[in-house]
């Protein structure tokens, strides 16, 4: 499912770009990737497409749902804690928007899915592969 929104794919540039410099910075790579960062990359646009919020969506911190591992969630952060600054100079109007975002309205939860059939196939729509490094 291809993010079909415009703030969903705002967010999808936003992620990539701090996974970019974070990448860049820490891991000292040049142009593509590192394995590591590709998988994270990929992680994070799969839960982009399967948010329940869709265009509605806050950012993840203010978010009643966090669609994360928590191992995954705790990369997450430290890319953030080190891109987070950065971003000003790297992709200004990326970081403005992401900062102005924090202040949107939290929405409401959405509907949970009432009988066994809609369980499961909620579960099974959110299940998405631990991304794991390649040694």
């Amino acid at each position: 499912m291809p993010l079909s929104h415009r703030r969903l794919e705002r967010e999808r540039r936003t992620i990539a770009a701090m996974i970019a410099c974070f990448c860049q910075g820490v891991h000292g790579t040049s142009g593509d990737l590192c394995v590591e960062c590709r998988a994270l990359l990929d992680y994070a646009t799969v839960r982009l497409e399967r948010c329940p919020f869709q265009e509605a969506k806050p950012t993840c911190v203010k978010c009643p749902i966090h669609c994360y591992q928590p191992q995954i969630r705790e990369q997450v952060k430290a890319v953030m804690r080190y891109a987070g600054p950065r971003m000003f100079w790297r992709h200004p109007i990326l970081a403005t928007r992401h900062f102005l975002d924090a202040y949107r309205k939290t929405p409401p939860h959405p509907p949970k899915a009432t009988s066994p059939s809609e369980v499961r196939e909620e579960s099974q729509r959110m299940a998405c592969p631990t991304p794991r490094p390649e040694k």
